[in-house]
């Protein structure tokens, strides 16, 4: 499915009267003149710029968003609104608002950090099905970010058949961003241990040692493991984990449990080339994306063989 970079490309290629495949060629030439420094996406900013593209004067297009873009407008409606949080981290404390923003490309988890914009919540002025105008906002760790120089305010705009599913792009492991869903062909080529934890039957969330819910007091849990692996696409590579759920599809319970069959298993698909599907999260810990596989498959060789003639 085309992505956001590409959406970009069109955007530019419309805002500038320039061919698309010119503008690919013009992203390629900065990318080499900057021996690989920056990603496709910044290399399109840059040249977006050169061109005299200035996004601070458009209205955009969530699917057009992409990683680094500051001083976005766009027009959405709020699909997910959450609960207004306080946080203390680091020395700091405060509150902090956030909501899905949709329309009819895609949507994007946006998160308020200035109080004015976080009452417009509390008082009820920002509610669910709402059309919301927001200006002079940045994107961090694939969210859309508003601070004290954003503004938000309510649209009379309707925006109808909105998107509400993340979709899934096929790209290069290199090309992952944080929070993309997305689809690669990649070998496997390491796999770790398995893990065992217990969660709550009722809300799934995982219990401590006590089998102690925060929700539901005492529990009798359930058992749950997860699989972590890394696969390689050729462009680059990246850690990704499995859940039960999931990993059942490729590997029976027992093979996880158990030691010498596991060891089996393991050797069956290392090397093995598959498609992988998810979503991509930041591990705050080691400053490094991990990949949440949703979905395990093999190459579908007739499927491939159609796409490649295609």
């Amino acid at each position: 499915m085309e992505g956001n970079y590409e959406k970009l490309v069109e955007f530019i290629s419309e805002s500038s009267g320039v061919d698309v495949g010119e503008i690919e060629k013009k992203i390629e030439a900065k990318q080499a003149k900057l021996s690989g420094l920056i990603s496709k996406e910044g290399a399109a900013q840059v040249i977006a710029a050169e061109l005299n593209v200035n996004f601070e004067k458009q209205m955009l297009k969530v699917a057009q968003l992409v990683p680094g873009m500051n001083k976005i407008n766009l027009i959405g409606k709020v699909v997910g609104l959450a609960p207004v949080r306080e946080y203390n981290k680091n020395g700091r404390s405060g509150r902090i608002g956030s909501f899905v923003l949709a329309d009819e490309t895609s949507n994007i988890r946006t998160v308020l950090w200035d109080e004015n914009h976080i009452d417009l919540i509390s008082k009820n002025e920002i509610t669910n099905e709402i059309s919301v105008e927001i200006n002079n906002a940045s994107i961090r760790n694939g969210e859309l970010h508003l601070g004290s120089f954003s503004e938000i305010k309510i649209s009379d705009k309707k925006i109808e058949n909105v998107v509400l599913e993340k979709p899934v792009i096929s790209k290069d492991i290199a090309s992952f961003n944080v929070n993309e869903n997305v689809s690669a062909r990649a070998h496997i080529v390491q796999i770790f241990e398995p893990r065992f934890f217990n969660v709550c039957k009722e809300c799934r969330k995982k219990v401590n040692e006590a089998n102690e819910c925060n929700e539901h007091g005492n529990v009798v849990p359930e058992k749950r493991f997860l699989l972590s692996l890394v696969v390689d696409d050729g462009s680059g590579s990246i850690r990704s984990t499995i859940f039960s759920e999931v990993l059942e599809k490729i590997m029976k319970r027992e093979e996880v449990e158990n030691g010498e069959l596991f060891a089996v298993k393991k050797n069956e698909l290392l090397g093995k080339e598959v498609v992988v599907s998810g979503n991509v999260r930041k591990n705050q810990m080691f400053d490094s994306n991990d990949f949440i596989i949703t979905d395990f498959r093999d190459i579908d060789v007739d499927k491939l063989i159609e796409e490649l003639e295609g």
